[in-house]
């Protein structure tokens, strides 16, 4: 009897032991999974910072509802769809995106990431970008030098031109 007993803790450590690691996995995959909403887009600032050190662009960061908000949702079907803003960002900028959604869910250092950039930016409204370049003290803190902001435009040239003027300004500051 108690060779039974000591069998079913056995099972039942393992069982626990299992659905324990399978929930570490599915919590890992889920934060190295998530994906912007575009493609093409970053999620994480230090990945955004790697990509514009190394390129030499700036920022481009979308501050967006993405599930919710119907101006950003325009924004996207207007502006980040067409191939004619991928190639314009591809050759300009480095693109990051910061969503804010309702019925799906962020993972949770993604989340905190988006609301202290929120905070940092002063973002009330959505869509909001931001266009900026970033540095890090020895510390690893980022300093932020913004460009300039803007929100929804009716099409890719009009969001184009807007911030090739931000990104003018970059040299003569």
């Amino acid at each position: 009897m108690q060779a039974i007993k000591l069998t079913r803790v056995l099972k039942v450590n393992f069982l626990a032991l299992f659905v324990f690691m399978g929930t570490l996995s599915f919590g890992q995959s889920t934060a190295e999974a998530y994906s912007a909403g575009n493609e093409g887009w970053l999620v994480k600032i230090d990945e955004a910072y790697e990509e514009s050190q190394k390129t030499g662009k700036p920022i481009l960061a979308n501050f967006t509802g993405s599930d919710w908000c119907g101006w950003c949702k325009r924004l996207t079907k207007s502006v980040f769809v067409h191939d004619e803003f991928k190639a314009w960002a591809d050759e300009n900028v480095v693109l990051l995106e910061l969503d804010f959604p309702r019925r799906s869910s962020v993972p949770a250092e993604i989340k905190k990431q988006n609301s202290n950039l929120q905070k940092a930016f002063g973002v009330r409204g959505y869509p909001t970008i931001h266009v900026f370049d970033l540095s890090k003290n020895d510390a690893g803190e980022f300093a932020i030098s913004a460009l300039g902001k803007t929100g929804y435009t009716k099409t890719v040239d009009e969001f184009t031109a807007g911030v090739d003027q931000m990104i003018a300004r970059r040299g003569s500051e």
